[in-house]
């Protein structure tokens, strides 16, 4: 989805300056739909960062805005990398110049060595039907080798003008980066009612709803208070361990809860699927404007049979329905779709869900000071080894 509808383009080249968290809520609230990754409480989240709001101005008026992450280079810290995940919140469509280069000057002047963004435009769009049927067939390996993808013109205009400007693209051929997914599933829920989006669903989907509600599922919404997030964590940390990634900590999503709803009370909600009063499944849902987005989810290996985890997610797309959401963003997946490939189960288990594939111009690199930015990119690659 993206997020370039409601800002409107400047009559001459805007100013960029800092603005306060206040003035940066403000117009987030303002914008139909804004990722909460470029909300100014999630500057408070990333505690490892440093960050900023900056604001873009045409005159008096407030057009565009964007939160900076900024991370030291090692052993030289007055240099940073300034990060905008899935941002700025500026108006794509236009000339991509007017926006980006009084950021780069400012940047720049203030220490960066080089900025990283990710602007939230799409570029391809694949049906449910087309991903499922690249699945199946054993001459398609990646979802950009299905024929008849929709294609966004202003996707493929602001990673030409990117490049043209001497941005360096990001996105890992296969699998997931060290930044946000490039790829995403998304489930279009505006002009939909809940019968339409359950029809949408295919018949294992359907069948895990009904399952659950069968065997006496309920799944609660909540603000995620001491008790129920510690519930959570444990859970997660179960399903790390059994999964085999890297949790985060349970103080993270303290920070997460509080700082995400201080900014609004509504920004994020944790689900409790119990059976039987066992946690079997739980997730958390994170919503700006008419966005909602799967942020966690985490699941019991007992128990599995009862469905909790589809009955936490039939939950969200609800909410999410009622609250008046243009989509529901199960966030990354991995472009592959080969059978033999340990993350095709993700996009199987994402696609019953109906919706579509989507992928987005990705994460690109401005360098400003090239030999700090060498520097610094031997170092990540040293890192990643």
């Amino acid at each position: 989805m993206s997020y370039r509808e409601p800002v409107r383009a400047p009559a001459g080249n805007p100013v960029v300056r800092p603005i306060s968290a206040a003035e940066h809520a403000a117009f987030v609230r303002a914008q139909r739909s804004v990722s909460f990754l470029q909300t100014p409480a999630w500057g408070r989240v990333k505690t490892e960062w440093r960050s900023e709001s900056l604001g873009w101005f045409d005159g008096r008026r407030l057009i565009g805005a964007g939160l900076v992450l900024h991370r030291p280079v090692p052993r030289l810290d007055r240099f940073t990398l300034a990060y905008l995940p899935e941002g700025p919140v500026i108006d794509w469509s236009g000339d991509i110049g007017a926006w980006l280069d009084p950021l780069a000057a400012y940047l720049k002047a203030h220490g960066a060595f080089a900025i990283r963004l990710g602007p939230p435009v799409v570029t391809d769009t694949w049906s449910a039907a087309q991903v499922k049927e690249g699945v199946a067939d054993p001459d398609i390996r990646r979802l950009t080798d299905l024929p008849g993808q929709w294609g966004d013109p202003v996707g493929a205009r602001v990673s030409g003008g990117l490049e043209d400007a001497g941005w360096l693209p990001q996105n890992p051929r296969d699998g997931f980066g060290v930044g946000h997914p490039q790829f995403k599933y998304e489930v279009p829920l505006a002009g939909r009612t809940e019968g339409e989006l359950l029809r949408g669903m295919n018949q294992q989907w359907r069948r895990n709803i009904k399952k659950a509600a069968k065997e006496g599922v309920e799944v609660t919404a909540c603000d995620g208070g001491p008790e129920d997030l510690k519930a959570f964590h444990d859970l997660y940390v179960h399903t790390a361990e059994r999964d085999r990634f890297t949790p985060r900590g349970l103080r993270y999503f303290e920070t997460m809860f509080a700082a995400l709803r201080a900014e609004d009370p509504q920004r994020i909600t944790l689900y409790l699927a119990r059976h039987q009063g066992d946690l079997v499944a739980a997730t958390v849902l994170v919503r700006v404007g008419a966005h909602a987005v799967y942020a966690y989810g985490a699941s019991a290996t007992d128990k599995r049979e009862v469905r909790g985890s589809n009955a936490c997610q039939w939950a969200m797309i609800r909410d999410a329905l009622a609250a008046g959401c243009d989509v529901y963003d199960l966030r990354g997946i991995t472009p592959t779709l080969d059978a033999d490939d340990p993350h095709v189960g993700l996009v199987r288990f994402k696609v019953g869900t109906g919706g579509r594939a989507v992928r987005y111009v990705g994460e690109w690199d401005l360098p400003l000071r090239p030999m700090v930015y060498r520097a610094f990119d031997l170092y990540m690659r040293r890192r990643r080894r």
